[in-house]
């Protein structure tokens, strides 16, 4: 298991269950930097439309394994601590609430 901060020092835990899960996107490989970036630094913050303890972390890369793209980090809160559920690339952000941007 890996412990990242996120942008507010909130502690979000990568278990190698979960890392397995993000590699199925051979993409993905070698992307632990942008993660903790991604959640250190983000672009924007949306709250899922689906789960309200789910927060989606964005951020744009100009260059990555798959042109540019936003690198996305999905993260369920509970109990103040987050873990991150799933990664990848994406073209867009997704409708929703934002909490934050830059």
């Amino acid at each position: 298991m890996i412990t990242f901060k996120d942008y507010s020092g909130r502690s979000i835990r990568l278990t190698e269950n979960r890392w397995e899960h993000i590699l199925t996107r051979a993409e993905m490989a070698e992307q632990k930097e942008k993660i903790r970036e991604t959640l250190l630094i983000p672009d924007r913050i949306k709250k899922s439309k689906h789960d309200p303890h789910v927060l989606l972390y964005y951020k744009w890369y100009e260059q990555t394994p798959v042109a540019k793209k936003y690198l996305l980090v999905v993260v369920k809160i509970e109990n103040g601590e987050g873990f991150i559920l799933t990664s990848f690339f994406t073209d867009k952000v997704k409708a929703g609430d934002t909490l934050w941007e830059r």
